[in-house]
């Protein structure tokens, strides 16, 4: 904030514009996006305060916070002045600790009965990547959620797959269903080559030990494809 070409630090601007003592009186609810981050970086640089530097990495990131997530601590650091290591790890923290609260939420309560409900269980964990990664879901005789598990990690463009070791640690846990998912860092939400003859194996060792496979979706950032839905399972 400025006055007649002067720069305000926060401490100088009227109490009720200070996100904290915003936050105090009124709740963290009223407070936007910008504000938040400001509370978090605390501080800005010689030319912006904590909240005009807040504003415009919202900005830079389209006012999304996902686009903000999806960054990296050397990526913060080096697009914006005034975000130092310190800073950059404290918003990824931030970040992380809410879609751990959220995830921990969605698995307690969640119940499969459509595609969409196992794409909003596994974007949790798989939107924001920039490699690929192979989850698996156990569900019990209800269809509510087990556990939820990542089994293989790979680069932008796939991951192995181990068909055994999928069969093998459903039935150590006693699940009567599985649902699997990856993700499309690019955004491609259609299937490869290879996504159709692992989610073929893996529909054909479920039926040879008698699990039911309910379904593979593939996550690419805020869509997805149901292998299910698309009548291949």
């Amino acid at each position: 904030m400025t006055i007649e070409g002067k720069h305000l630090t926060i401490r100088e601007w009227s109490e009720e514009d200070r996100p904290r003592e915003k936050m105090l009186k009124k709740g963290a609810t009223v407070l936007s996006d910008a504000e938040l981050l400001a509370i978090l970086i605390g501080s800005g640089n010689k030319a912006e305060s904590a909240v005009e530097l807040a504003r415009r990495i919202m900005g830079e990131c389209h006012n999304n916070i996902n686009e903000l997530a999806r960054l990296s601590i050397s990526s913060m650091c080096s697009r914006f002045k005034g975000i130092g290591e310190v800073k950059a790890v404290t918003i990824v923290a931030a970040l992380e600790l809410g879609r751990r609260r959220k995830a921990t939420e969605l698995v307690k309560r969640k119940k499969v009965t459509s595609s969409i409900d196992l794409f909003e269980l596994f974007e949790i964990d798989l939107l924001d990547l920039h490699h690929e990664e192979f989850w698996i879901a156990l569900l019990d005789g209800a269809n509510k959620v087990m556990e939820t598990k990542k089994l293989s990690q790979g680069g932008s463009q796939n991951t192995v797959v181990d068909v055994p070791m999928i069969l093998k640690y459903a039935l150590e846990k006693s699940a009567i269903s599985i649902a699997v998912a990856h993700n499309h860092p690019s955004g491609q939400n259609h299937p490869s080559r290879d996504d159709e003859k692992v989610t073929q194996h893996i529909r054909k060792g479920c039926e040879a030990v008698g699990l039911r496979f309910i379904d593979h979706i593939i996550v690419a950032r805020g869509k997805y494809y149901s292998f299910c839905d698309n009548g291949k399972i």
